[in-house]
């Protein structure tokens, strides 16, 4: 197989993922400007809340990955009832995580918000964020049910190579998500104006707008996805095949909850420099996160087509796909690079916020901007480790480094330093180049080729 087939069966599947999440991202760049305008207060509420909710989604998303491995190696192999077994794996999975969240967010909602109302700011009230960062999480959590049932569904339309229902799914979401934030924020049309818990309840609306979009369109088509035809009549799940999936999906859902929580530990400890760096930190993500979709999005198109080729036995294939891939998605970062440094000094601008927040907030934006081929290939890297099965390997890879090198790093700089806090941010960044050397070393050895759909039906 050549380059240009790989990277057109790549595309195929990234382009509608890319248009799905940048169309999320955007609204996200949108909604966030809308509160933006409410004040520094009601914007860093609901980015404290993001952060919560952020470690949420990537254990749920964690959680459905595992089996979803599963899902794309039985396609490959045309094993129809183990794709079955798989999905209702993830039903069960995501049931817990959502019930389990839930639970937590509630009972210690306090403490984790006071986490980041540490530092100083006379310009922020800290306990008004607090109010507003309260009353937008407790509606936030009635769109979490929603958030697993689109996970289920999504995760496993694009393991079995169909990116389209997922991405028309999130367009409608999307534009009613913008209609009831306009609505509700402001006041519009007759509306009540209700500000922060506006931007919530119209979250939670199109939450439910995509599930229902999703469902409906799936069932609707069900002899283009045989995997739902009888999928609930019995949630049968053979035990040796569940036992198994459940071995690699704990260190996967472990290491997404681990990274996401490392990463809201992080900006906890950038935030011990003061109540502007969250919001400017804030700002800085909303932006990245609007261009990062091409890096993710192709990640996750890594860890399909090469989890297809290794079901289907084809290692040399899986091999190839995965080096192509990697380089292919680092030289579109170093073009994302150059855009997000032409919009470092005019993004922040849109902000109805201090100056201090503007600068912190520019400083961020370029940084992150350096490193996204870093992080462009490390996805890449991290994706087909985990093609393979090779959970603790990309749990060592991933989370353990987080904790074990870059936390211990923001917490000594932070603390025992008076670098500011941006030099601090820049060399935690440059930390991930490690993480580049020990992924290449370990694909390079192959250890991470694996036919996982042999290894279950033999179970």
């Amino acid at each position: 197989m050549n380059r240009r087939t790989i990277l057109k069966r790549a595309l195929v599947l990234a382009v509608p993922m890319m248009i799905q999440n940048g169309i999320t991202n955007a609204v996200g760049l949108v909604d966030h400007i809308m509160v933006g305008s409410l004040g520094t207060e009601a914007m860093t509420a609901v980015s404290i809340v993001g952060q919560l909710l952020f470690v949420f989604a990537l254990a749920l998303f964690g959680g459905v990955s595992g089996p979803g491995i599963y899902t794309a190696q039985f396609h490959g192999q045309g094993n129809l009832e183990g794709v079955k077994s798989s999905m209702r794996m993830k039903a069960l999975i995501a049931f817990v995580v959502t019930a389990v969240g839930i639970a937590v967010l509630l009972i210690g909602e306090t403490p984790l918000i006071q986490l980041y109302l540490h530092g100083e700011s006379a310009e922020i009230d800290a306990a008004l964020t607090m109010q507003h960062a309260k009353g937008y999480l407790h509606i936030m959590l009635f769109g979490l049910p929603a958030m697993a049932v689109t996970q289920i569904y999504a995760g496993t339309l694009r393991e079995t190579g169909n990116s389209v229902k997922p991405m028309a799914a999130g367009i409608v979401s999307v534009v009613g998500d913008i209609l009831f934030n306009y609505l509700l924020i402001y006041g519009s049309f007759g509306f009540p104006k209700l500000g922060v818990t506006g931007a919530a309840i119209a979250t939670v609306i199109a939450r439910y707008l995509e599930m229902t979009v999703l469902l409906v369109w799936t069932y609707a088509q069900s002899s283009k996805h045989p995997f739902v035809q009888g999928l609930w009549r019995r949630f049968h799940i053979s035990g040796s095949w569940g036992f198994t999936m459940l071995k690699k999906t704990l260190p996967i859902m472990c290491n997404e909850f681990l990274w996401a929580a490392g990463l809201a530990a992080l900006t906890q400890c950038y935030s011990t420099r003061g109540l502007a760096v969250v919001a400017g930190i804030n700002i800085s993500n909303v932006l990245c996160n609007l261009l990062n979709v091409v890096f993710v999005s192709l990640g996750t198109a890594v860890g399909i087509l090469v989890g297809q080729a290794l079901g289907a036995g084809e290692f040399e294939r899986a091999k190839k796909e995965s080096a192509v891939l990697t380089w292919f998605t680092a030289l579109l970062c170093v073009g994302l690079t150059a855009v997000l440094a032409a919009l470092s000094g005019v993004f922040p601008q849109l902000y109805d916020t201090t100056d201090e927040v503007r600068r912190m907030a520019s400083g961020f934006i370029v940084i992150t901007a350096l490193f996204f081929p870093v992080q462009g290939i490390l996805n890449s890297l991290y994706f087909t480790l985990r093609s393979g099965g090779k959970t603790l390997v990309t749990f060592a890879f991933d989370s353990l480094f987080s904790w074990g090198v870059t936390m211990p790093l923001a917490l000594t700089l932070c603390f025992l330093t008076d670098l500011p806090v941006l030099a601090v941010y820049a060399i935690v960044q440059a930390a991930d180049i490690i993480k580049i050397i020990i992924g290449a070393i370990m694909i390079r050895r192959g250890i991470w080729i694996t036919n996982l759909a042999e290894e279950i039906a033999a179970a």
